[in-house]
């Protein structure tokens, strides 16, 4: 009977002991950087995934180098630059061919001319976004991911993005929260010419 009143008294002690207000801080410590670890790791991620599918290649706008063109790190995923005037193009070449700006931010198809978005947290950009904007962006095509907006414009790839996880997704628009903020108002895009909308 003994042992059983010592083995109770030593269970008791151990509750309260894990129970105390410094155990708990401490548990409340380990959550926090728990989450904190599991925030940096989205991040990470979305890092990863922006660099792996491309995002830089029209979303930022380039320096050219003895190399050929380089994303510009003071500008990167800025969109297309606001005060870059488009040169004159021949009409006949483009109902052929999809014609780039020598910084790839800007694309003239049959569908017009379309410009790369700020995709910054600046409210020029997705600065004033939701993780459920994004989503809608992507999955669905939808102009700043509102319901009623135009369609997202080639050549954004939204129709292979759409196929990515959720999970991975929110990470892509995690990271992009991280990044450095640029006042960058993209022009508006360019309805197509009538000798562009006669092309086969």
């Amino acid at each position: 009977m003994t042992k059983c009143y010592l083995a109770l008294s030593i269970v008791g002690l151990m509750f309260i002991a894990c129970n105390s207000p410094k155990e708990k801080e401490i548990a409340k410590k380990e959550m926090a950087k728990a989450e904190t670890n599991s925030t940096v790791d989205m991040v990470k991620r979305g890092e990863n995934l922006v660099a792996s599918v491309g995002c830089n290649d029209c979303h930022s706008p380039k320096i050219m180098t003895d190399k050929g063109p380089e994303v510009d790190p003071q500008r990167k995923l800025s969109g297309h630059p606001a005060q870059e005037t488009l040169l004159p193009y021949d009409k006949e070449t483009a109902k052929a061919y999809v014609l780039f700006s020598m910084g790839f931010t800007a694309a003239i198809g049959p569908w017009g001319t379309s410009f790369a978005a700020n995709l910054t947290p600046d409210e020029t950009g997705i600065g004033n976004w939701t993780e459920q904007q994004f989503l809608k962006a992507i999955k669905e095509g939808k102009y700043k991911g509102m319901d009623g907006t135009r369609p997202l414009l080639p050549p954004m790839p939204w129709t292979e993005y759409r196929h990515f996880p959720d999970e991975d997704l929110k990470a892509i628009f995690a990271y992009l929260k991280t990044v450095k903020p640029i006042d960058n108002v993209v022009p508006a895009p360019i309805p197509p010419s009538p000798q562009l909308l006669g092309a086969k």
